[in-house]
């Protein structure tokens, strides 16, 4: 009896800790021709070029989401390095950094952001590749 509590007790606890970090759902192309990934209701669309990254933020109804006094940082696995990116904000909706040497196509990035809009504190954490 008491295994099988334990049991549940940990599959749901790992259900909610994955819920409350907002894992990263529905990958698909996004406006800007990026990968875009939806999390806790807002779309993250990834996007580079050379050595520019670039994380456009939309708000839960689809409109832009003002960046302005954001900061984000990303951590970038790439050929065997891992390295971290701080991000600034880029009007209207984009949080961008600069990498050392343009993604390999087996690059792993992950970006992460956190803001309050509307009385409503949000953490952001979103996982893209770079094929």
């Amino acid at each position: 009896m008491f295994g099988r509590l334990a049991a549940v007790f940990v599959v749901a606890a790992l259900a909610w800790s994955g819920a409350a970090q907002g894992e990263a759902t529905k990958f698909k192309k996004g406006p800007n021709g990026g990968t875009e990934v939806s999390v806790s209701g807002h779309p993250i669309e990834f996007v580079y070029k050379d050595v520019d990254i670039i994380f456009y933020i939309r708000d839960d109804d689809g409109s832009p989401l003002q960046t302005k006094g954001m900061k984000g940082r990303a951590v970038v696995q790439d050929g065997g390095k891992t390295t971290t990116v701080q991000l600034s904000a880029a009007p209207p909706n984009r949080l961008v950094g600069k990498v050392q040497s343009p993604l390999g196509p087996k690059a792993r990035i992950v970006m992460s952001t956190a803001f309050s809009a509307g009385g409503h504190s949000h953490t952001l954490q979103a996982r893209f590749a770079a094929d």
